[in-house]
């Protein structure tokens, strides 16, 4: 090997050694003839000397390396001076006096610094960044984050490999079938019109391998989606894939309860779970206490339904929305009666985003004095009811949503989050975990004659509400399970059908034609034969690490992510294929539809 050892192993009692060192130029400093140069590779940071009293065709070498050139260098090790040492970096304490260097390959100028100055992280622009993604994870903080996702990924494995599940490769070239996002198609040229789609999750294949008795499996599978981009979605990304036979879902939730807690403790002992065991909260008292099923359960702020209070109250915006079938709901902002006037506005603007009309509120002032536009309205003795309700006091402020039920959900939900970060109630290191439940088996509203799954078409009802596909399906709950983690969903399954005439039911109340049941075939045709009970869970790993690294996106915790976009600036893709290779493939593009 070129290397004896790596750029981050040698210590004190190394000293006297003769080493090869292999790295990159992370700095170089030239003191009046000695030249300084800290030798850099994945493992950390060594000092090499160069002195041209003892070796001067080295010195000679080392006086025109600049950052980034790839240098092999030959040495001893020696102890530097005590009022040398360098505490901030493991090797410090020896530097190598360097003999022989040879330049194996040199560098034109990054285009941005790799070396942080002073401990600080250079500010770069993302696309800049990813273009030059291959100069990027030089950079400390990627590839710290890099090695934290290797060592979750193998903690795993090992832990999974350790309760008696088999790792299994799923097929990537698979069949489209209609399950929600739009698929990524790949032509055949075999069979010339005909498409393989890369796959959105392995679902139907981690199915069919608990009806053939793989009772215990995972995957760290790669899943494709064509949806748009926002800072924690990808068109493809990686999931961990989890599916297991003869279990109930609080198998399935104690299994993913464990896993996670003990993966936190391994490898970010200074963040602490909120609470032990983790909660569970029903999907409807999650969408009214927070607005959304993903909630952010670091701090309180919760939404409560005042409708009652509200019925014939003499503010029309209230009133008017309930006799319309909406709601009020409204929160009460601890500490937000110091907001300004300015501000109250910044926050009505930002509901307004979500479809509000407005944001009405109440000020309690010092002393209990009730200040706000609607209070002519309501009338005094109405406000100090609702501020009782709210157990608002002085030095508070309660936010209101009046109008239809999804918008006052979304619009106070995205509130919440705003105004915990303008209040400082998020502590960012700790791990609101918990699990939602008891989600509606389809979605609230139809789309025409027909209902849509609320998670997919192969998750099971609970059984007790079966008999309600047949008079009301859509008060039907489900045995679908998500779990949260300081406003993220981190993972989501569920206990599948397993009974084909359950789920041809299902097929029909979702709408299907005979022609699409067509798609799933092999599924049905496959459940009358002897199909286990079964059910399972899938994590996002980029959203899980990049929570876990402290990141605000997954971009940052991917090896080569693709833009907003959807493009991979590095490679230049997607891109334009040849006339000869469409020939081939019996394709025409069409332009300017």
């Amino acid at each position: 090997m070129l290397r004896t050892h790596t750029c981050g192993q040698l210590r004190k009692n190394d000293e006297g050694l003769d080493v090869q060192l292999c790295g990159w130029v992370h700095v170089r400093r030239d003191h009046g003839g000695v030249i300084f140069i800290d030798l850099r590779d994945r493992y950390g940071i060594t000092q090499v000397t160069f002195n041209p009293l003892t070796a001067q065709r080295a010195w000679e070498i080392a006086d025109t390396a600049r950052p980034e050139y790839v240098l092999l260098v030959k040495g001893k090790v020696v102890l530097r001076p005590a009022e040398m040492i360098n505490r901030k970096i493991a090797t410090g304490e020896i530097e190598l006096f360097v003999r022989e260097v040879t330049v194996l390959n040199t560098s034109k100028t990054p285009p941005f610094e790799v070396a942080e100055g002073d401990g600080k992280e250079t500010l770069v622009n993302e696309e800049v960044r990813m273009e030059y993604r291959y100069i990027d994870m030089r950079r400390k903080r990627v590839l710290k984050n890099f090695i934290l996702r290797h060592k979750i990924i193998a903690f795993i494995r090992r832990y999974l490999d350790g309760v008696n599940f088999l790792e299994v490769e799923t097929p990537i070239l698979t069949k489209s079938t209609p399950e929600g996002a739009r698929d990524y198609l790949v032509p055949s040229r075999v069979h010339r019109g005909q498409f393989y789609a890369l796959p959105q999750s392995p679902q139907q294949y981690k199915q069919l391998l608990m009806i053939g008795g793989i009772d215990r499996y995972f995957q760290i599978a790669r899943c494709f989606r064509d949806e748009d981009q926002r800072g924690e979605r990808q068109p493809e990304f990686t999931q961990l894939d989890i599916e297991m036979s003869f279990i109930e879902q609080n198998d399935i939730l104690a299994l993913i309860e464990d896993l996670f807690t003990k993966l936190v403790l391994e490898f970010a002992p200074h963040k602490k779970i909120k609470c032990k065991p983790w909660p569970r909260l029903t999907y409807d008292a999650a969408m009214q206490k927070y607005g959304v099923d993903k909630p952010d359960l670091r701090f309180e702020l919760e939404i409560v339904d005042i409708s009652e209070n509200a019925k014939e109250c003499g503010f029309q915006v209230f009133s008017s929305a309930i006799k319309q079938g909406g709601v009020v709901r409204a929160i009460t902002a601890k500490g937000a009666g110091s907001f300004a006037r300015s501000e109250i506005d910044e926050l009505t603007e930002f509901v307004k985003k979500f479809g509000a009309q407005g944001l009405a509120y109440i000020i309690v002032r010092e002393g209990g004095e009730l200040h706000s536009p609607i209070i002519k309205f309501l009338g005094v003795e109405r406000a100090e009811e609702i501020v009782k309700t709210m157990n608002a006091e002085s030095g508070d402020i309660i936010f209101f949503g009046a109008g239809n039920k999804f918008i006052v959900q979304e619009s106070l939900g995205n509130l919440r989050g705003e105004l915990a970060k303008k209040l400082n109630m998020v502590d960012h290191n700790d791990l609101a975990f918990a699990f939602v439940v008891d989600f509606p088996l389809f979605e609230e509203e139809k789309k025409g004659e027909f209902f849509s799954p609320s998670h997919h078409m192969f998750t099971a009802p609970k059984p007790e509400d079966i008999p309600l596909l047949d008079t009301a399906p859509q008060n039907a709950k489900c045995l679908q399970h998500d779990v949260v983690l300081n406003g993220h969903e981190v993972a989501g399954g569920s206990i599948r059908i397993h009974d084909p005439n359950l789920q041809s039911k299902i097929f029909k109340l979702i709408g299907f034609s005979k022609e699409q049941e067509k798609y799933f075939a092999h599924m049905i045709k496959a459940f009358s034969y002897g199909a286990p009970p079964h059910g399972g869970i899938a994590s996002g790993l980029d959203r899980l690490i990049m929570i876990l690294a402290d990141e605000e996106n997954i971009r940052e915790v991917m090896y080569f992510p693709k833009n907003q976009k959807a493009q991979d600036v590095l490679m230049g893709a997607p891109a334009g294929v040849t006339t000869s290779q469409l020939d081939e493939l019996g394709i025409r593009v069409v332009e300017n539809l």
